[in-house]
């Protein structure tokens, strides 16, 4: 039981961190290295001096639900595990964590939609832009990747029981 509560402790919080890198991080497409895009921003590569030029990524209403959905999923993984914090404490013996479950489990399908928008929509999202000189970045990959680990926690938080 304590190793099953400590794997799932430790899983909940590497998924969380790789939400928020995936989330915040700037490489949801990548153009030849010299230009990338995130949710947040434009940015250049500038040669002359060696750094990242970025401007504001235009709004569209595809990336905003991208926006919104990705920090959904980073507020509902949160909560999720402060919930099970709390209940860790509150919940009496044989108690299930239902909520905590539930809450993670909602932080998966909201990252599934964000990914899912983002890789049926890049077109407008890039803004029209020529897709063939560009590839998905790693944050892009990252977030895919969060999706069956967050399901896969709410499942086992759900099939937890308080023991002691």
């Amino acid at each position: 039981m304590v190793f099953l509560l400590i794997t799932l402790t430790v899983l909940h919080l590497v998924t969380l961190a790789m939400l928020l890198i995936a989330t915040l991080e700037k490489s949801w497409w990548v153009w030849a290295d010299t230009e990338i895009t995130d949710l947040w921003y434009n940015c250049f590569h500038d040669n002359a001096t060696q750094t990242w030029m970025c401007a504001s990524a235009n709004e569209s209403d595809w990336l905003q639900s991208v926006q919104a959905l990705m920090v959904l999923s980073v507020v509902f993984s949160s909560i999720s595990f402060l919930v099970f914090l709390g209940q860790l404490i509150t919940v009496s013996k044989g108690g299930l964590f239902y909520f905590t479950g539930l809450c993670q489990a909602f932080a998966g399908f909201t990252a599934f939609a964000a990914c899912l928008i983002f890789t049926f929509h890049r077109k407008e999202i890039l803004n029209d832009r020529d897709l063939s000189k560009g590839r998905f970045g790693y944050c892009f990959i990252l977030a895919w990747v969060c999706v069956p680990l967050l399901l896969v926690s709410a499942v086992l938080y759900v099939h937890l029981r308080k023991k002691q």
